[in-house]
């Protein structure tokens, strides 16, 4: 309550405060107060309190902060800011007061400078008088305000500073908006400041604004979800997917709910050839590698975008559909009954400066080689009666020949023009392109539309906001000419960011993804991006010289690209050629991935991608386990990892031996001994993240009453989740053994062991080893081949099959996991 309330003692006092403070209220009262003279007389503090509380009950009233986090950020100079002005000209004058927070970590000096630059741009609808605007702007920037947002005190101070204002202006407090433009790994910080330190009083709501990424697998999504969801209440958070506020996009259900009677029987598998989501960029990763390189193309566009407008197409149309809690439950069943996709379930491909930008901004070695897509089409299948067999092909990528996107609903037809005359009779010809497209924007069109073929039906669209599409002549969409459709296009063209925030102001949550639906996308998509993790997608120069390159098509359930690309292993005609010439070869062994190159490139293949494997795991977890094989091909490696001791996550990472020897750990035989001094000495990891094995207890090596191995395997079962190792590093004998697993061994190639004790054909016969059923509980499995004397062994174990007993190298197969092959040349052609 304010002061100036909490003062009134008198009946005049308090017919002033009603009158002027409470103004809406008091022009309720009004017209039976002039019938009735006395009335404001008789009013008493009590009575103005029980009016007081019918105004705190109208929620479009009172005071509302807007705490923009990140407000210097690229987002926020781009899209946030002129949605934050938007809402201040559209609610301003409705009731409401406002004031806007730009907040980041930035000292106030400059972050204030860096936050006067970004608000330089705001502009006006065209409905709006320059000079009026001027005065809007004035108004708005008046009202901003830069805070510097660090610690727990710091939003304390920012709390009392809002409840200060709004008590000092008499107003009362409707709500705080914060929203969340910083990187996802800041959010659980936040949310607690906010929680502890911040809240609004009560009677006061919240809502907190969240921008994606929201995880990058379902494991750390969940986590995430579950963080935010041990602070705030679901009805409380806005997940944005920008998407959800294109205007085409939005239009999806309305179309399909004014348009039911003629849509009913066509919306199904019996009429529908194929849905096509397109979203099309120009314009590559550049300045964004770091972002890129984490989430790539599937991650940044498909499971989120593309795949929210999927639900809006095949869902079952509710009879409400501005029941978000309906709308909801009904995007959930698709969700169900998504076929699994598979690795054959799509196509990938990189532009060819990609890895070249990557190294440049990430300072990686010249040698370093991405897999990160930039391109992809993935065909989605819905197991539902509406929907089976009726291909979703879902497609995205950078550096592409145009920036377009749309939804198209392609229908089947049986007509065949037999004269061509007929194609132009008012494009009604049975025989044309029968198709639904939401042009959600650029492209040939230009503008955002809905393009219905005149030869399908006529559509009903809304009354208010959307008009008929003016003719363009000479433009063709999806093989026909404009004319051809019956199209309409937005009154006025919106940002998404800008419709968006609307919504989350007037508390419209059916724009917005909820934990349910975010970690159901994240079930479809996990199990495919995993299987991608080491895949080199097909190189694309970018552009227009594209050509035909990522043209791919799909049969029985499996996506292709329509042109093969053949390796290319060598240079062209010259000189013989220098090993430094060769690029790294990708292919498959043994029905997994195989990456080839000169030993150099090799290993610094591999020490990146243990590298990136690392960095998943410790933003995924918070721990990287890495268990390494000793011997002398890991040495360079060894040696690689310890160059990059700066970048690599040490200080999160435990390293475990795959196998030792019975030897004293300081003996120059012994595996940990070698990898303390290529790569421990060397690297700052934390002591107790080193896990030796036990093969010297009591002063004794390996004796089996002092039960070493089980006291390993404890200790894996204790740190490692699920005993499942982020990577194991393998070697492969020339007799096919790996790890101290060695042909015809009677331990470790079976059974419910995690450690066990083996024999040696050679000296030291007795060793410790890591069992076949731990190395295939990993989640990454490297198998690491150099030299000639492997040639032999590589041919053999091509040609085996499943056989652990005569080969314990065919035994790893990873069962939830994935294993990659890194052979030099000269282990694999020789």
């Amino acid at each position: 309550m304010s002061d100036s309330f909490a003062g009134a003692k008198t009946k005049t006092g308090t017919l002033i405060l009603v009158k002027s403070v409470f103004t809406p209220v008091g022009m309720l009262a009004e017209p039976f107060c002039k019938r009735h003279p006395g009335f404001w007389k008789m009013l008493t503090v009590a009575t103005c309190m029980a009016l007081l509380g019918c105004l705190q009950a109208q929620e479009l009233q009172g005071h509302v902060s807007i705490i923009l986090l990140g407000a210097t950020g690229d987002l926020a100079k781009k899209y946030l800011w002129q949605g934050l002005f938007q809402l201040y000209l559209d609610e301003a004058g409705k009731g409401h007061s406002f004031t806007f927070h730009g907040a980041a970590l930035t000292d106030p000096k400059q972050g204030q400078q860096l936050m006067a630059k970004a608000l330089e741009t705001l502009s006006c609808s065209q409905d709006i008088a320059p000079r009026q605007c001027a005065e809007l702007k004035d108004q708005f920037l008046q009202l901003s305000q830069y805070r510097q947002l660090k610690t727990t005190t710091d939003y304390s101070a920012l709390s009392k500073d809002i409840e200060a204002q709004v008590q000092h202006k008499g107003l009362r407090e409707a709500g705080r908006i914060f929203y969340f433009s910083v990187p996802p790994f800041a959010y659980a910080d936040i949310a607690r400041n906010i929680n502890s330190s911040c809240r609004p009083g009560p009677g006061a709501w919240l809502r907190v604004v969240l921008e994606k990424p929201f995880g990058r697998d379902h494991n750390s999504a969940q986590q995430l979800a579950t963080e935010l969801g041990s602070i705030f209440q679901e009805e409380e958070m806005y997940r944005v997917d920008h998407y959800l506020g294109k205007q085409a996009v939005a239009q999806i259900l309305p179309f399909r709910d004014q348009n039911r009677q003629a849509l009913d029987r066509l919306w199904n598998r019996h009429h529908v050839e194929r849905v096509e989501i397109v979203m099309k960029e120009t314009v590559d990763a550049e300045g964004r590698t770091s972002f890129y390189e984490e989430y790539g193309v599937i991650r940044d566009v498909l499971q989120n975008h593309l795949t929210e407008i999927l639900t809006l197409v095949a869902m079952e149309l509710p009879h409400n559909i501005s029941n978000a809690e309906t709308v909801l439950q009904h995007k959930l069943r698709v969700f169900q009954a998504l076929r699994d996709l598979q690795r054959g379930s799509a196509v990938v491909g990189q532009y060819q400066a990609y890895s070249e930008q990557v190294r440049r901004e990430l300072q990686k070695p010249e040698s370093f080689q991405s897999l990160t897509p930039t391109f992809a089409g993935v065909l989605v299948y819905i197991d539902n009666l509406r929907w089976e067999g009726v291909p979703f092909i879902l497609m995205s990528g950078k550096a592409l020949d145009e920036r377009a996107g749309y939804v198209r609903i392609l229908f089947k037809n049986q007509a065949h023009c037999a004269q061509s005359e007929a194609r132009w009779v008012a494009g009604r010809s049975q025989c044309l392109p029968r198709q639904v497209v939401f042009h959600v924007g650029h492209g040939a069109l230009g503008s955002p539309a809905v393009l219905v073929s005149r030869n399908l039906f006529s559509p009903s669209l809304p009354a208010q906001g959307w008009q008929e599409l003016e003719g363009q002549p000479g433009l063709r969409l999806f093989g026909c000419p404009l004319s051809d459709y019956y199209a309409y296009s937005p009154v006025r063209e919106q940002d998404a960011y800008a419709i968006l925030i609307s919504h989350i102001f007037h508390r419209r949550k059916d724009s917005f993804i909820t934990t349910e639906n975010l970690l159901a996308s994240w079930v479809f998509w996990t199990p495919l991006l995993d299987s991608l993790a080491f895949e080199a997608p097909r190189i694309y120069p970018g552009g227009a010289e594209n050509g035909h390159l990522l043209d791919f098509e799909f049969s029985g359930g499996q996506l292709s690209f329509s042109q093969q690309q053949p390796e290319q292993l060598v240079p062209g005609p010259g000189s013989a050629p220098m090993p430094s010439d060769f690029q790294v070869l990708r292919a498959q062994y043994r029905e997994s991935p195989l990456i080839s190159a000169w030993p150099e490139e090799l290993i610094s293949k591999l020490a990146s991608d243990i590298e990136a494997s690392a960095v998943r795991a410790v933003r995924r977890s918070g721990e990287f386990h890495l268990a390494l094989s000793g011997g002398s091909s890991p040495v360079a490696l060894f040696q690689q990892l310890a160059h990059w001791h700066y970048s690599f996550p040490w200080a999160h990472t435990h390293l475990w031996l795959v196998d030792e020897r019975c030897v004293p750990l300081s003996d120059p035989e012994s595996n940990f001994q070698g990898l303390q001094a290529h790569l421990l000495q060397r690297i700052r990891v934390p002591h107790y993240n080193v896990h030796p094995m036990p093969v010297q207890l009591r002063r004794r090596l390996c004796a089996e009453e002092d039960q070493g191995a089980q006291l390993y395997a404890a200790e894996i079962s204790a740190l490692v989740t699920n005993s499942s190792f982020d990577l194991v590093l393998l070697g492969m004998g020339t007799d096919g053994h790996t790890a101290s697993l060695f042909p015809q061994s009677p331990t470790g190639l079976d059974g419910e062991q995690l450690v066990v004790m083996t024999q040696s054909p050679s000296r030291p016969h007795h060793r410790m080893s890591l069992s076949l059923p731990l190395i295939n509980r990993a989640r990454r499995v490297a198998v690491l081949v150099m030299g000639k004397m492997k040639r032999e062994i590589t041919l053999l174990v091509s040609r085996v099959g499943h056989e652990p007993q005569k080969w314990p190298i065919s035994g790893v197969l990873p069962s939830s996991g994935q294993l990659v092959w890194y052979m030099d040349y000269e282990a694999f052609l020789g």
